[in-house]
């Protein structure tokens, strides 16, 4: 590494701390030496690492997303007039792409997922299909639509969490007399990155209902496990975690005192299987903030996408304080310091790609 110090921050050569400067043994041809090199390696399609290695070997995370928020007392009118447009068959899934302002036209809320608001009308079907990126539904409005996973139908109410993991078949359909806006959060950047996605298209609009609602809840959920079935230990057998069984488990640590200084009363969706997150590549927690509360500051290796589920407050990222109520989605970025505030008790979710840097050795923390 250290042959290669003229390449980092503050280390040029001295040869090369003026453009254009003579050397001190008066060889003025050197930087034009190196520019015809440079130029002839480039035919070659090579380039030298010590031009770039500031740039690709950073002495710590530099993320080129910003801090966001997306309010939605504002997006909800435009999301509803896509309602109008175009239908739900027709379009597939009626989705409003959340782009990072510092990645426009990528569809992407970070370098590693995509997130998106989803409009289902009432007496629509957005038909069957799978793919190789998994899926989440972080319900915001409305109640009584379902998703439907693998044959089971969840019948779907603000606050829930909702799988859909890689290749599972699924549709959704509202048989309510209200819209529904749910959350949409993927792993497409990252499954795109290794080239590496699949979609397939089913000829029918729904599937069979095969198992009742909940039925996977009751199943994997209640402390037990079915004896005998094998299942794919690396994601959650769970297609839907309730609101309301997860918010009485925050009361309960609350109560307990059990109060992180930085994220408040948290817990973490778990897989039931082995203990661990619902995903290879996405892990949310749901987190309760007391009255008064006033985070310490934090920062982490994963860019962080919340929603305010409950109560208003604010959150201090990157010198930026994003003002937070129900129903807003804002984003905070890799590596840079936030501390959440609020006045009245509040619930926040969150969702990263956490455990896909964990499973890769790269996830770091810090206060």
């Amino acid at each position: 590494g250290r042959a290669l110090q003229p390449g980092r921050p503050g280390r040029k050569p001295k040869s090369e701390a003026k453009s254009g400067a003579k050397s001190k043994d008066g060889n003025g041809g050197r930087n034009g030496d190196r520019q015809a090199y440079y130029e002839r390696l480039s035919k070659y399609d090579m380039a030298p690492l010590w031009v770039v290695l500031k740039d690709i070997i950073p002495d710590e995370p530099k993320s080129v997303c910003v801090p966001a928020i997306w309010h939605f007392k504002e997006v909800k009118p435009i999301v509803m007039e896509a309602g109008q447009l175009i239908s739900a068959k027709e379009a597939t899934r009626r989705v409003i792409v959340l782009e990072n302002p510092a990645l426009r036209g990528q569809s992407r809320i970070t370098q590693t997922l995509y997130a998106g608001l989803q409009l289902i009308l009432p007496g629509e079907i957005a038909p069957v299909h799978r793919h190789s990126p998994s899926a989440i539904r972080f319900i915001l409005e409305g109640e009584g639509a379902y998703t439907q996973v693998e044959g089971e139908k969840t019948i779907m109410a603000p606050g829930d969490f909702v799988l859909t993991p890689n290749w599972c078949a699924h549709d959704h359909g509202n048989t309510s007399k209200q819209p529904m806006i749910w959350l949409d959060v993927l792993d497409v950047p990252t499954v795109n990155f290794f080239e590496t996605c699949f979609y397939k298209h089913y000829d029918t609009e729904k599937q069979n209902t095969r198992l009742d609602h909940e039925d996977s809840l009751l199943r994997y959920g209640s402390g037990v496990l079915p004896d005998g079935i094998e299942m794919p230990k690396h994601l959650s057998p769970i297609v839907n975690y309730p609101y309301r069984r997860m918010r009485p488990i925050l009361d309960r640590l609350a109560r307990a005192g059990d109060i992180d200084p930085r994220h408040g009363a948290r817990i973490r969706y778990a897989n039931p299987l082995n203990g661990g997150w619902v995903m290879p590549t996405m892990g949310a927690h749901l987190s309760l903030l007391p009255k008064n509360f006033k985070g310490k500051p934090y920062r982490s290796t994963d860019s962080t996408i919340f929603v305010c589920v409950e109560g208003r407050g604010a959150t201090r990222v990157g010198g930026k304080t994003l003002e937070w109520g129900p129903r807003d989605v804002f984003v905070v970025p890799s590596w840079q310091s936030y501390s959440h505030v609020a006045g009245q008790e509040s619930v926040l979710f969150s969702i990263s790609d956490r455990p896909a840097q964990e499973a890769l050795g790269l996830w770091r923390e810090s206060e």
